[in-house]
Protein backbone atom coordinates (compact mmCIF):
# COMPACT_ATOMS: atom_id res chain seq x y z
CA UNK A 1 0.00 0.00 0.00
CA UNK A 2 2.84 2.12 0.70
CA UNK A 3 4.21 1.28 -2.73
CA UNK A 4 0.73 2.85 -4.01
CA UNK A 5 1.12 5.88 -2.12
CA UNK A 6 4.47 6.86 -3.29
CA UNK A 7 4.08 5.83 -6.99
CA UNK A 8 0.83 8.35 -6.94
CA UNK A 9 2.44 11.18 -5.41
CA UNK A 10 5.36 10.73 -8.06
CA UNK A 11 3.28 10.36 -11.03
CA UNK A 12 1.86 13.90 -9.30
CA UNK A 13 5.20 15.45 -9.01
CA UNK A 14 6.48 14.39 -12.26
CA UNK A 15 2.96 16.99 -13.78
CA UNK A 16 4.03 19.35 -11.92
CA UNK A 17 7.44 19.69 -13.67
CA UNK A 18 6.49 18.96 -16.56
CA UNK A 19 3.87 22.30 -15.84
CA UNK A 20 6.73 24.17 -14.78
CA UNK A 21 8.75 23.24 -17.52
CA UNK A 22 6.28 24.84 -20.05
CA UNK A 23 5.61 28.28 -18.20
CA UNK A 24 8.64 30.32 -19.09
CA UNK A 25 7.87 28.68 -22.58
CA UNK A 26 4.57 30.58 -22.61
CA UNK A 27 5.72 33.88 -21.01
CA UNK A 28 7.93 34.00 -23.93
CA UNK A 29 4.57 34.14 -26.17
CA UNK A 30 2.86 37.64 -27.14
CA UNK A 31 -0.24 38.18 -28.70
CA UNK A 32 -0.53 41.14 -31.03
CA UNK A 33 -3.87 42.30 -32.11
CA UNK A 34 -4.92 44.20 -35.06
CA UNK A 35 -7.07 47.43 -33.97
CA UNK A 36 -9.32 46.69 -37.11
CA UNK A 37 -10.89 48.91 -39.69
CA UNK A 38 -10.77 52.22 -38.43
CA UNK A 39 -9.34 51.47 -35.16
CA UNK A 40 -6.07 53.63 -33.47
CA UNK A 41 -2.70 53.17 -33.22
CA UNK A 42 -1.38 50.18 -31.54
CA UNK A 43 0.77 51.26 -27.95
CA UNK A 44 4.23 51.49 -28.70
CA UNK A 45 5.88 48.36 -27.31
CA UNK A 46 8.98 48.28 -24.95
CA UNK A 47 12.39 48.08 -26.85
CA UNK A 48 13.59 44.79 -28.31
CA UNK A 49 16.92 43.55 -30.11
CA UNK A 50 17.03 44.53 -33.85
CA UNK A 51 20.03 43.00 -35.90
CA UNK A 52 22.05 45.61 -37.80
CA UNK A 53 21.01 44.46 -41.24
CA UNK A 54 19.68 47.16 -43.74
CA UNK A 55 16.51 45.61 -45.52
CA UNK A 56 14.48 48.98 -45.75
CA UNK A 57 10.59 48.77 -45.08
CA UNK A 58 8.17 51.07 -45.74
CA UNK A 59 5.88 52.06 -42.50
CA UNK A 60 3.32 54.34 -41.18
CA UNK A 61 2.27 55.55 -37.46
CA UNK A 62 0.00 58.41 -36.76
CA UNK A 63 -0.78 58.99 -40.28
CA UNK A 64 2.96 59.32 -41.57
CA UNK A 65 5.14 57.21 -43.04
CA UNK A 66 8.68 56.78 -43.00
CA UNK A 67 11.79 54.12 -43.94
CA UNK A 68 13.54 52.22 -41.60
CA UNK A 69 16.25 50.20 -42.10
CA UNK A 70 14.54 46.63 -41.23
CA UNK A 71 11.36 45.29 -40.15
CA UNK A 72 12.25 44.62 -36.57
CA UNK A 73 13.20 48.30 -35.93
CA UNK A 74 10.03 49.62 -37.08
CA UNK A 75 7.86 47.33 -34.99
CA UNK A 76 10.22 48.16 -31.98
CA UNK A 77 8.79 51.42 -32.65
CA UNK A 78 5.14 50.76 -33.21
CA UNK A 79 5.06 51.21 -36.75
CA UNK A 80 2.68 49.65 -39.09
CA UNK A 81 5.01 47.55 -42.08
CA UNK A 82 3.16 49.23 -45.62
CA UNK A 83 5.73 47.21 -48.18
CA UNK A 84 9.26 46.15 -48.37
CA UNK A 85 11.81 48.93 -49.96
CA UNK A 86 11.74 52.23 -49.27
CA UNK A 87 8.95 54.50 -48.94
CA UNK A 88 7.62 56.30 -52.00
CA UNK A 89 7.91 60.14 -51.96
CA UNK A 90 3.87 61.14 -52.14
CA UNK A 91 3.82 63.50 -55.17
CA UNK A 92 2.67 66.81 -54.30
CA UNK A 93 -0.64 68.21 -55.84
CA UNK A 94 -0.95 71.63 -56.55
CA UNK A 95 -3.82 74.23 -57.32
CA UNK A 96 -3.50 74.69 -61.29
CA UNK A 97 -4.79 77.94 -62.49
CA UNK A 98 -7.22 77.57 -65.90
CA UNK A 99 -4.78 79.11 -68.17
CA UNK A 100 -4.91 77.30 -71.61
CA UNK A 101 -1.17 76.86 -72.57
CA UNK A 102 -1.07 73.26 -73.96
CA UNK A 103 1.44 70.88 -73.46
CA UNK A 104 2.27 67.35 -74.40
CA UNK A 105 2.83 65.12 -71.43
CA UNK A 106 4.31 61.16 -71.04
CA UNK A 107 3.78 58.75 -68.75
CA UNK A 108 4.92 54.89 -69.35
CA UNK A 109 4.97 55.25 -73.06
CA UNK A 110 1.54 57.35 -73.20
CA UNK A 111 1.29 60.92 -74.52
CA UNK A 112 -1.72 63.04 -73.55
CA UNK A 113 -2.06 66.60 -74.37
CA UNK A 114 -2.93 68.88 -70.83
CA UNK A 115 -4.39 72.22 -70.68
CA UNK A 116 -1.22 73.59 -68.57
CA UNK A 117 1.79 72.18 -67.48
CA UNK A 118 0.86 71.92 -63.93
CA UNK A 119 -2.10 69.90 -64.72
CA UNK A 120 -0.24 67.11 -66.60
CA UNK A 121 2.50 66.93 -63.30
CA UNK A 122 -0.39 66.67 -61.33
CA UNK A 123 -1.74 63.36 -63.39
CA UNK A 124 2.05 62.43 -62.97
CA UNK A 125 3.27 63.24 -66.67
CA UNK A 126 6.25 63.98 -67.60
CA UNK A 127 6.17 67.16 -70.17
CA UNK A 128 8.34 65.59 -73.32
CA UNK A 129 6.93 69.21 -75.58
CA UNK A 130 4.84 72.78 -75.57
CA UNK A 131 1.88 72.31 -77.46
CA UNK A 132 -0.21 69.58 -78.12
CA UNK A 133 0.71 65.82 -78.94
CA UNK A 134 1.28 65.32 -82.47
CA UNK A 135 -0.40 62.30 -83.43
CA UNK A 136 1.13 59.36 -84.72
CA UNK A 137 0.45 57.88 -88.17
CA UNK A 138 -0.81 54.01 -87.98
CA UNK A 139 2.31 52.14 -88.72
CA UNK A 140 2.11 48.33 -89.24
CA UNK A 141 5.06 46.29 -89.85
CA UNK A 142 3.72 44.42 -92.90
CA UNK A 143 3.25 47.66 -94.71
CA UNK A 144 7.06 49.07 -93.75
CA UNK A 145 9.24 45.81 -93.61
CA UNK A 146 12.36 48.07 -93.94
CA UNK A 147 11.57 49.64 -90.72
CA UNK A 148 13.79 49.97 -88.04
CA UNK A 149 13.30 50.56 -84.21
CA UNK A 150 14.95 53.59 -83.34
CA UNK A 151 12.16 54.83 -85.62
CA UNK A 152 8.95 53.72 -83.66
CA UNK A 153 6.81 56.07 -82.62
CA UNK A 154 6.59 56.80 -78.70
CA UNK A 155 9.76 55.04 -77.45
CA UNK A 156 10.66 55.82 -73.83
CA UNK A 157 14.19 57.78 -74.53
CA UNK A 158 16.71 58.65 -71.91
CA UNK A 159 18.26 62.22 -71.48
CA UNK A 160 21.71 61.35 -72.44
CA UNK A 161 23.17 63.95 -74.35
CA UNK A 162 24.63 62.17 -77.62
CA UNK A 163 23.69 64.39 -80.31
CA UNK A 164 22.57 63.84 -83.68
CA UNK A 165 21.76 65.33 -87.03
CA UNK A 166 18.34 63.85 -88.62
CA UNK A 167 16.10 65.02 -91.22
CA UNK A 168 11.97 64.67 -92.16
CA UNK A 169 10.87 66.44 -95.46
CA UNK A 170 14.04 68.18 -96.34
CA UNK A 171 14.43 69.38 -93.04
CA UNK A 172 17.24 69.09 -91.07
CA UNK A 173 17.40 69.26 -86.96
CA UNK A 174 19.70 68.28 -84.38
CA UNK A 175 18.34 65.93 -80.84
CA UNK A 176 19.74 65.39 -77.75
CA UNK A 177 19.77 61.75 -78.84
CA UNK A 178 19.19 58.89 -81.83
CA UNK A 179 16.17 58.24 -79.76
CA UNK A 180 14.22 61.50 -79.45
CA UNK A 181 14.87 61.74 -83.01
CA UNK A 182 13.13 58.76 -83.80
CA UNK A 183 10.55 59.38 -81.91
CA UNK A 184 9.65 62.44 -83.55
CA UNK A 185 9.56 60.59 -87.11
CA UNK A 186 13.09 62.24 -88.18
CA UNK A 187 15.83 60.06 -90.19
CA UNK A 188 19.60 60.28 -88.67
CA UNK A 189 21.72 61.31 -91.27
CA UNK A 190 24.97 61.95 -88.73
CA UNK A 191 26.31 61.93 -85.30
CA UNK A 192 27.30 65.20 -83.99
CA UNK A 193 24.94 68.60 -84.40
CA UNK A 194 23.58 69.48 -87.59
CA UNK A 195 25.71 71.82 -89.94
CA UNK A 196 23.75 74.17 -91.94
Amino acid sequence: MLADGLGSNLARVRRLCALLAFIPLLAACTVETSPGPGGGGRPIPGPGMCTMEYAPVCAERGGRRQTLSNACEARNRGFDIIHRGECRRQPEVRACTREYNPVCGERRGRQQTFANACEARNQGFQIIRRGECRRQPDRRPDREPDRRPDREPQRMCTMEYAPVCAERGGRMRTFPNACTAGNDGFRIIGTGECRR
